[in-house]
């Protein structure tokens, strides 16, 4: 759960203007276990900031940190206490609004997994930073249409593969589709591909690369369909995420996770009420990708292209539906 703005607005709001020159000023915060917080400003730009010191862990100097269109994060040394201190700082042209509601993010995600040790707490600031990073890079705006029914098809089949008996951490990390995996889902040896339509005459389904129904890589590969009507009984998005939170519930790491996974993918709760649509699922399908599919590959196309996007009818392509079950056996996933 966030953690309230109510300290993070005071905090910031008694530091502005307190210092001329460069450096930090900050004010200490509620802690989550082992992690130190501050609430700071920086000068001379007077830009705020959430800093996270650690006294024991630290970050490789190689690694790469966050950086999003409205903030970055950095390695800082505000009082040269020895500690590592990062700092997740607003840049001049971030909205100050969703700085805030992504530092109270942040600060609750390190709250839930205040028991944990240090090198744990550090790796949920930078992966709950990093979902946001992925989050803004989208627009940090609500879900186009055509986007909410794709997040719509892959909460059912996570939700399916989780009822399973797939353990509810690993498919939620299988869920790589937020993190511009090149299929959606990656399980064992293989991976699932999701799509999702309301149409009820053919199905539809856009292909983003010559690389998705490629199974060089992945094998064995399928591509689930889910065919969804929009009904005033059915369930919004909302209700879809909301149902899986209350399936993994008690689970703090597939909690973290799928928070993550769902920022990641452009849902971010303060959206909700602009996703009223209803739906029912009125069919799936899952098919192995092989031989006689309607698919391009890097290696199917004519010398020279680089790159393709395309649509094809999933209802005409060949091959039974084999079930979800059977996908996950096949792929050493049950």
């Amino acid at each position: 759960m966030a953690r309230p703005s109510d300290e993070f607005v005071l905090a910031w709001n008694s530091l502005v203007g307190v210092a001329e020159g460069y450096g930090w000023r900050t004010i200490p915060i509620m802690a989550a276990g082992p992690c130190v917080l501050s609430a700071g400003r920086r000068f001379p730009g007077n830009e705020e900031a959430l800093l996270a010191g650690f006294s024991s862990a630290s970050v490789a100097t190689a690694e790469k940190l966050p950086e999003g269109q409205g903030f970055n994060v950095e390695r800082v040394d505000p009082h040269n206490d020895g500690k590592t201190w990062l700092a997740l700082t607003r840049r001049s042209s971030g909205s100050v609004e969703l700085f805030l509601a992504m530092v109270c993010d942040v600060s609750g995600a390190l709250d839930a997994a205040a028991g944990a040790d240090e090198a744990r707490l550090l790796r949920v600031f930078l992966g709950r930073v990093r979902a946001w990073q992925e989050f803004m890079r989208k627009g940090a705006q609500a879900l186009s249409p055509e986007a909410e029914i794709g997040l719509v098809g892959e909460l059912t089949l996570l939700a399916t593969i989780i009822e399973a008996g797939v353990p509810a951490e690993l498919a939620i990390e299988s869920w790589v589709g937020p993190l511009d995996g090149i299929q959606d889902f990656e399980l064992g040896t293989g991976a699932i591909e999701v799509k999702a339509t309301l149409s009820s005459a053919g199905f539809p389904a856009r292909i983003g690369s010559l690389e998705q129904l490629d199974d060089a890589v992945r094998q064995p590969l399928f591509v689930a369909g889910a065919r969804l009507r929009q009904t005033a009984g059915g369930q919004n998005l909302p209700d879809f995420v909301g149902a899986l939170r209350v399936s993994i519930a008690g689970d703090a790491e597939a909690e973290r996770m799928f928070a993550e996974r769902l920022l990641a993918a452009g849902y971010f709760d303060a959206h909700a009420d602009r996703y009223p649509r209803r739906f029912d699922l009125a069919g799936t399908r899952m098919i192995e990708v092989g031989q006689g599919f309607p698919r391009l590959t890097p290696g199917a196309v004519p010398a020279g292209v680089l790159k393709a996007t395309y649509e094809i009818d999933l209802d005409k392509a060949r091959g039974e539906s084999v079930g979800l079950e059977v996908a996950l056996k096949r792929m050493g996933a049950l």
